[in-house]
């Protein structure tokens, strides 16, 4: 009897692959922030030009439903192995950028590519967990986006200490082709994976709801955008991810350039927050939990937990004005846990409302609004920061979840 069918653990063990590749993921992305310093010398980029490189980026992962449905259609194991052997080339090909708009296009690109991060995570989460247990395993695969944005700054500035910028896109590069073969090596469906066993199967599907079955016929995105649940999900996102946005592209500049911290200081400050949120990445669910088996349903738990989150996001109203550089940095921590802390609620939410066989697709539209809003906060910050500071970009940042935390008790709907 192997390791797996004694333990009945096998889903856990596959749910770490998929936050080793979320880490990845975010690795990846994070990079190009952390080394922008450095570049933006080098090549002669302003912050006009970096709004662009960074709108391009998430012009590029706004297909996610494209990506999403390639998931649906060809399975998950040949996809997300393509997408992270093509996110994975496309990091290492930053490194021979020579202007703003080479990097420009290998952003695009990079984008697209990185679009399975919570397409394939929540068909993942679907498929092998039941759902009493959805919103733990949401969480743990999520770890990995702070994680992965925490990890880049003592990486990428370690990297450029040694070697230079470019460097630090050839090694985040390569850690994502190792990530795609350990990928095709260890994924099955749990139908077909020869190492579960028949006790944790049955674990599986007897809790799997009667409405998240699969249906017959391929997911329609016409008819998902005329569902109120879709939009419950899709506004609540888009007013959220400028959070993430913010602290991923563009807090090591605010705190090189406003804070005036150097090198050192950003690769001991930087992943601070990404720490704070993967705590907010296990706060959400265990507190939706507790509200659960305190006799609230699993949608209003979830709603709770992300009003809660929506509270604690106040505290970045006041990043811009507190004198305290150190304390600005503690105030940005609170906005990546408060951050998290909603944003795996509403995200593993649509793995309560949508059958598996529509969430990469569900997933997918949703990504679009959430990277539509950071494309426009980006293109904001670049075009005004220079003449209205970070300030009002905080302000709007600590309040705008007040309203998506409104429009989620308003719209969504919790299915019979």
């Amino acid at each position: 009897m192997s390791f797996w069918h004694r333990t009945s653990a096998l889903r856990w063990w596959i749910i770490g692959i998929v936050m080793l590749g979320t880490m990845l993921n975010y690795l990846t992305r994070s990079t190009l922030a952390v080394a922008a310093p450095s570049f933006m010398v080098d090549l002669h980029i302003d912050e006009q030009q970096y709004s662009y490189i960074t709108a391009a980026f998430q012009g590029g992962i706004m297909l996610q439903p494209v990506v999403g449905y390639i998931l649906d259609v060809v399975g998950l194991r040949s996809g997300m192995a393509l997408f992270a052997a093509g996110w994975g080339l496309l990091s290492m090909a930053h490194g021979l950028a020579f202007s703003w708009q080479w990097l420009f296009a290998l952003r695009g690109m990079l984008g697209f590519a990185e679009g399975t991060s919570h397409t394939g995570g929540l068909k993942v989460v679907s498929e092998w967990f039941p759902a009493r247990e959805r919103g733990f395993a949401g969480g743990i695969y999520n770890l990995g986006a702070s994680a992965g944005a925490a990890l880049a700054a003592p990486l990428v500035a370690g990297s450029i200490a040694l070697w230079n910028w470019r460097a630090a896109f050839v090694v985040t590069g390569v850690l994502a082709l190792l990530w795609a073969l350990l990928w095709l090596a260890n994924y099955r469906t749990p139908q077909t994976h020869p190492s579960l066993s028949k006790q944790e199967r049955d674990l599986i599907l007897s809790g799997q709801e009667a409405h998240i079955q699969e249906r017959a016929e391929r997911p329609s995105p016409l008819r998902l955008l005329a569902q109120r649940n879709f939009w419950g999900i899709a506004l609540p996102r888009f007013l959220a991810d400028p959070t993430w946005g913010t602290l991923t592209f563009w807090m090591p500049l605010y705190l090189v350039k406003v804070r005036g911290f150097n090198l050192g200081e950003i690769a001991v400050s930087a992943f601070l927050p990404f720490i704070a949120a993967d705590l907010g990445c296990m706060f959400g669910p265990a507190l939706a939990l507790f509200l659960q088996r305190r006799g609230i349903s699993l949608i209003n738990a979830r709603r709770w937990t992300f009003t809660v989150g929506a509270l604690l996001m106040t505290g970045m109203v006041f990043v811009a004005s507190v004198e305290s550089a150190w304390l600005a940095v503690a105030l940005l921590c609170l906005g990546g846990f408060a951050h998290q802390t909603l944003s795996v609620t509403v995200i593993t939410m649509a793995s309560d409302l949508f059958p598996r066989n529509e969430l990469g697709t569900v997933a997918g539209l949703a990504g679009t609004f959430a990277n539509s809003s950071i494309l426009i906060f980006s293109l904001l910050i670049g075009g005004l920061v220079a003449s209205l500071g970070y300030g009002p970009f905080f302000i709007a940042l600590g309040l705008l979840d007040l309203v998506a935390a409104l429009l989620l008790w308003t719209l969504v709907k919790a299915p019979r």
